[in-house]
């Protein structure tokens, strides 16, 4: 079989037996598609070390995202996700007994240490009571805001939220979220109080938790199409209230999941127990948090320094 062959099986394998997102199937394909144009071979066996090596190097030399004037080459943690998918295809063919390059000849290049750059308590509070809770969207925007903060949604799994799916009268839900896991999230009193707020002035019948309003909604209505917000439009009304709330810096859906960990953090939760609220598989994915609520530490410098 060809190399496009076997990638076509190989991302069935992904989607049916591994249960993978269609998201993540299609961005596996891009990766493998990017790869096998560039490599320009047919056969499993035709895949070398030498090859791969040029290969990042080409791909360490790709445009990537532009600042300013500036177009900047594709940073090494976008460069790793194709090494990642071509790794994974490796270990497939390798499973089924195909011959063809060592995955573990393909080594991931380092990257720098994440760093989070939060919004102040201040700031937070600002964003979530910037939204007019007079209109129908303000009070969406509100319970979109709480919900956030409470929970730790990714806005993926926020817009994915039904109506059904939230049981308002025991304040913690279900939700399915990376690689079909599910795990429970919890509603804070004001969290709960602004999504009853909102359905409580919904008039429609659809059965999504958060909808579309506007001109757009009015035409998807009148064609029957799903007025379900997706996550960029979550993105927009974010970004919309932190303009309104005079914060000069980038605020996302991720941000405030960002917050919700550390405010657990800051306020003595464990970091396993923020791990399982949070859906990470890997407890070095929730470590990125300790340095910036590392109470012990401020009291350790406070406490010793010599112009403390």
């Amino acid at each position: 079989m060809t190399l496009k062959e076997l990638k076509r099986e190989f991302l069935e394998y992904l989607e049916i037996e591994k249960g993978r997102s269609i998201l993540t199937v299609r961005n596996y394909d891009h990766y493998l598609t990017r790869f096998l144009e560039y490599a320009k071979v047919d056969g499993p066996k035709d895949v070398t070390e030498t090859q791969v090596r040029e290969y990042r190097l080409w791909l360490n030399r790709q445009q990537g995202t532009k600042v300013g004037r500036n177009v900047e080459t594709l940073k090494r943690k976008t460069q790793n996700y194709y090494l990642i998918a071509l790794r994974a295809f490796l270990k497939y063919l390798r499973k089924r007994g195909i011959e063809s390059l060592n995955p573990e000849r393909i080594e991931l290049a380092k990257v720098p240490e994440r760093s989070l750059d939060l919004i102040s308590p201040a700031e937070l509070t600002r964003l979530i009571e910037a939204p007019d809770s007079n209109t129908l969207s303000g009070l969406r925007d509100r319970a979109i805001l709480e919900l956030l903060f409470s929970t730790g949604l990714r806005v993926s799994e926020l817009c994915s939220l039904s109506q059904e799916d939230v049981d308002l009268t025991r304040d913690e839900f279900s939700i399915r979220g990376k690689g079909d896991k599910v795990r429970v999230v919890f509603l804070s009193d004001t969290a709960r109080d602004a999504i009853k707020a909102y359905l409580k002035e919904r008039k429609d019948f659809d059965d999504a938790m958060f909808i579309q309003y506007g001109k757009n909604a009015k035409h998807n209505d009148e064609k029957n199409i799903d007025l379900r917000l997706t996550p960029r439009s979550v993105q927009r009304i974010i970004k919309r209230y932190a303009t309104i709330s005079g914060i000069t810096r980038k605020v996302t859906p991720h941000k405030l999941r960002h917050c919700f960990a550390t405010d657990l953090l800051s306020n003595g939760a464990d970091l396993r127990s923020v791990q399982a609220l949070l859906g990470h598989a890997n407890i070095a994915t929730t470590q990125i948090y300790t340095h910036v609520t590392d109470k012990h530490l401020r009291d350790i410098h406070k406490k010793f320094h010599s112009r403390g």
